[in-house]
């Protein structure tokens, strides 16, 4: 392999020479062997969105000339569209601001620029006016906010779009309920969906609310928070440029104290893909368990069978979305974890759990948006009810004695439901034996579709 010479302020280093990164990159790359796990592709797209926005505002205050903003938005808008991503090797376990990230990033842009023709130095004119304390803070939560509108929130609502399908197929269709996982009273089988339906759309509305926090942006914090080096009024130019770059009403951080130090929003939005994929739980939980089978489970429920389910029981099949769709919520809670520990460390001026609290919002977006996808596209757009299963049961339960307590009493009704079961009689045997009421009240009052 040949090899060049970069240098930095702590001298010379052999870089490869076919990469385009400097000699920061080069010594994290060899300082930082730890996991391999690297910088989320989305923090990188973020990064190239906010260098080109800070060009161009440096630009408007004379520190860059048009050359120079020109060569920096090519390349930006070059890395944004994947064709670097080699060039950004570093892993997630490093310093704790994002330091050696931004770099990264800063000396790529420079390289090519000025392979380009177009000689920028990545301090003195890439972060211009920047710090990486208030850069990585900021590229963090504009990939966060991305994330959540072109990748969670569509999903999500794609899924919620299939769960009203399925509840307006079965406008009619009346199943028993289970609390407790025991037997309880009637409801159609398109108001237990519309209850799926929900539990998606009612994070959503979380998710969208934590959203007007992330828009916030430590830019022009610069080290400390108090600005230094950076031009008045440059935050708001830099946001300006963004949200004409990404279309999200981004803005900065009235308090830059509170930006650099505090990862808050980040933990609020969070907790909204925490609820998301608590719900999405609850959701895979219900259609397994409803799926089961196929003789000896509950049964109401047909669901795609997909693959094979066993290596040793032939014909078996699994519901294998549902048990991918809860791993993914397992990995979510424990992302939420991390966050949330790595937020409470803003010691001082400065968070520096960047990186980690970057990675786990990353994956915790990517694993939702990609498993609703693959929930609804392979299993809840399959689904069809048992119908005449849903029908047995709900003949077969004893809570629609709950319909008979206005007519002859809460204990009466009790010693009803206890008689059918001890005798493994129906529930109208047990009223009739009881000589509670007349067959013809029984069938008049019993009727599960006035009790939906």
């Amino acid at each position: 392999m040949n090899y060049r010479i970069e240098h930095d302020t702590m001298g010379e280093i052999a870089v490869p020479e076919e990469r385009k990164w400097g000699a920061q990159t080069q010594r994290s790359k060899e300082n930082f062997r730890i996991g391999g796990q690297r910088q989320p592709k989305e923090i990188i797209t973020a990064f190239a969105y906010l260098k080109e926005a800070c060009a161009l505002a440096n630009a408007e205050v004379g520190k860059l000339t048009q050359e120079q903003v020109r060569a920096i938005s090519a390349v930006c808008t070059e890395i944004r569209a994947g064709k670097w991503d080699d060039e950004f090797p570093l892993v997630v376990w490093q310093t704790g601001s994002g330091t050696q990230t931004n770099m990264n990033v800063n000396e790529v842009i420079a390289h090519l620029a000025g392979e380009r023709g177009v000689k920028l130095h990545p301090n003195d004119h890439v972060n211009a006016s920047q710090s990486s304390n208030d850069t990585f803070p900021s590229a963090l939560h504009i990939a966060a906010a991305l994330s959540v509108v072109n990748e969670v929130l569509p999903a999500a609502e794609r899924l919620e779009a299939s769960f009203a399908a399925l509840e307006e197929k079965y406008p009619h269709l009346i199943r028993i309920g289970r609390t407790h996982l025991q037997d309880a009273t009637p409801l159609r089988f398109a108001q237990e969906v519309s209850g799926w339906r929900e539990l998606v759309a009612a994070p959503c509305r979380m998710l969208r609310t934590a959203l007007e926090e992330l828009k916030c942006l430590a830019i022009g914090g610069t080290a400390v928070g108090t600005g230094l080096n950076a031009p008045e009024g440059y935050d708001e130019m830099v946001c300006g440029h963004l949200r004409a770059l990404t279309g999200v009403d981004f803005r900065p951080d009235r308090n830059k104290f509170h930006a650099l130090t505090s990862k808050d929003a980040l933990v609020f939005a969070h907790g909204a893909l925490k609820a998301l994929a608590a719900n999405l739980m609850k959701i895979a939980n219900d259609i397994r368990f409803e799926a089961s089978g196929p003789r000896c489970g509950m049964g109401e429920l047909y669901i795609p069978e997909n693959e094979p389910g066993s290596s040793i029981m032939p014909g078996k099949v699994n519901p294998t979305q549902c048990e991918a769709v809860t791993m993914v919520a397992v990995q979510v809670m424990g992302n939420d974890a991390a966050i949330g520990f790595a937020a409470s460390q803003g010691n001082f001026q400065l968070n520096v759990f960047l990186p980690v609290s970057a990675y786990n919002f990353q994956l915790s977006c990517r694993l939702l948006a990609d498993a609703m996808e693959s929930f609804r596209t392979n299993c809840v757009e399959g689904i069809v009810p048992n119908e005449e299963k849903m029908a047995e049961n709900l003949s077969n339960s004893l809570m629609l004695v709950t319909c008979l307590t206005p007519k002859i009493g809460y204990e009466a009704a009790a010693k009803c439901a206890k008689k059918a079961l001890q005798d493994g009689t129906t529930l109208k045997e047990a009223v009739l034996s009881l000589g509670l009421l007349t067959a013809e009240e029984f069938d008049e009052t019993v009727r599960p579709e006035k009790m939906v």
